[in-house]
Parts: structure tokens; C-alpha cells; sequence
């Protein structure tokens, strides 16, 4: 192998490796962008998410209602009301495909 391949590819997988580990867990995400609205416990009792009527995640029939790739499109794109007036922020620029698939994932575990 050329010493430019070895170097192309050392440098790929440190890039790969970075990006790997600045992803944040699920846990920190959810505390960091979701728990202001949702509750750290996913019900949306907070002061917002009783102002914006956030979802109960722990309820099964809320649960059984949103499909994953709905989750994912309000993540990265934010929510809209009827008016076009943002009812949640998009978060495409902060978090990678893997991070929101993994909030995805960690709604789903508030299921009761």
C-alpha cells in the first residue's frame, strides 16, 4: 500500500473515531434539548410543556400513536402549529442522524 493510502486512511478513521465520540448519549440529549418541555420524565408536565400540551411519552396509547419516522422528521425539522408558528425548534444543526435516532429510541423506553 502507497504511504498516501495509509495516511488517507489513518486520517478517515481518526475523523470517523472523532465524530464517533463527540455523539452524545441518548440521556444527555434528552436532558440537554427535550427535558425542558417534556420532563425529565417524558410526561410534559414541565411549566413549558403544559403550555405547548407536550405529549405524555409514558402513555402507551401516545406511544402507540407516533411512528418513529414521524419522531425523527419533528426532531430534525421542529414542529409546527396550524399558523406556522414554532412549537419546537429543529434540530438538525446540533444533532447527527445516529443522536436523534437514538433520542428515538429513548422516548420509547418511557412507555409505562
Amino acid at each position: 500500500m502507497k504511504p498516501t493510502t495509509k495516511l488517507l486512511l489513518s486520517a478517515l478513521a481518526f475523523a470517523a473515531s472523532a465524530a464517533l465520540a463527540a455523539a452524545a448519549p441518548a440521556a444527555e440529549n434528552w436532558e440537554n434539548h427535550c427535558a425542558k418541555c417534556h420532563g425529565a420524565d417524558g410526561k410534559g408536565q414541565t411549566k413549558v410543556g403544559k403550555k405547548l400540551q407536550a405529549k405524555d411519552y409514558t402513555d402507551a396509547k401516545v406511544q402507540a400513536d407516533m411512528k418513529d419516522a414521524d419522531m425523527i422528521k419533528a426532531t430534525v425539522e421542529g414542529v409546527f402549529d396550524k399558523a406556522g408558528k414554532e412549537r419546537m425548534k429543529a434540530y438538525k444543526d446540533e444533532l447527527s442522524a445516529d443522536e436523534v435516532k437514538a433520542l428515538v429510541a429513548y422516548i420509547r423506553k418511557f412507555k409505562a
